[in-house]
């Protein structure tokens, strides 16, 4: 976590203000001066450790806002914000740090269009990342095994800012429906679990299975992601992903070839 360092030593010269900053200022206890800092500014293009920066401070403050949504953290919400930083091999700093953002989040005057709109912003449109930002907060919102109402209406209008539309959340729903569970296993999954994971049918082509299942690779390829502007540290939860779609491609593949 590169960027890390670089903010707690007061030499990272573009960080932001706006919501996201306030965010991230609360959290850290200084006072940064939005005018100063340049609140509003766009990143520019290779500024990964500002994306990076966006990224951290949005997905846990969303986090905390979607795990509260229903009027109670569960403990499986919790869990999962916990197995987050776990996989990102967050530090004690860096552990305080997204578990007051995930707290901040949970307060009733939660700035979540603010907080949604700059990141965006920040992003310069890199889907790939924005992509990556909504696959979590779906996954943090199911970790209790179910999507209440409430959960579901913020992360459509997340997607809906983000500029993603709701098959693309359903999309997302399935393949972490199917994925629950059985990540770095063989799991005993059914072959409707596989379609699902792959987004496709059963009446579906040979070629249109494969194309699905090309397309999901190529938003969660690791390279890709963090060329884009993913932590590094975030870059495993898509590992972890592309060895479930892989083993969900070979699943009907072979069934279908068995099946002929």
């Amino acid at each position: 976590m590169a960027w890390w360092g670089k903010l707690i030593g007061g030499t990272l010269g573009f960080m932001m203000g706006g919501p996201l900053g306030a965010l991230l200022g609360t959290t850290l206890g200084h006072q940064f001066d939005a005018n100063r800092r340049g609140a509003g500014m766009r990143a520019l293009p290779g500024d990964q450790e500002r994306i990076q920066l966006a990224f951290f401070t949005a997905t846990f403050s969303v986090m905390g806002h979607i795990a509260k949504a229903d009027g109670q953290v569960s403990q499986q919400e919790i869990q999962m914000a916990k197995s987050l930083m776990d996989q990102m091999r967050l530090d004690k700093q860096q552990r305080k740090a997204a578990i007051d953002l995930f707290d901040q989040g949970k307060h009733t005057d939660f700035p979540l269009n603010d907080v949604l709109h700059q990141f965006r912003n920040e992003c310069q449109r890199r889907t790939t990342v924005l992509r990556m930002f909504i696959e979590i907060q779906v996954q943090a919102a199911m970790a209790d095994g179910r999507l209440d109402p409430q959960e579901n209406s913020i992360l459509l209008h997340a997607a809906d800012v983000l500029g993603f539309d709701q098959s693309e959340v359903e999309n997302l729903i399935n393949l972490i429906s199917g994925t629950a569970g059985h990540v770095g296993s063989k799991p005993a999954r059914s072959i409707d679990q596989a379609y699902k994971i792959l987004g496709a049918s059963k009446d579906d082509s040979d070629a249109e299975i494969k194309k699905s299942y090309r397309r999901l690779m190529n938003q969660h390829h690791p390279d890709k992601l963090v060329a884009k502007g993913v932590p590094e540290e975030m870059v495993k939860l898509a590992t972890e992903k592309t060895q479930e779609i892989r083993s969900a491609w070979e699943q009907v593949r072979d069934h279908r070839k068995n099946t002929a």
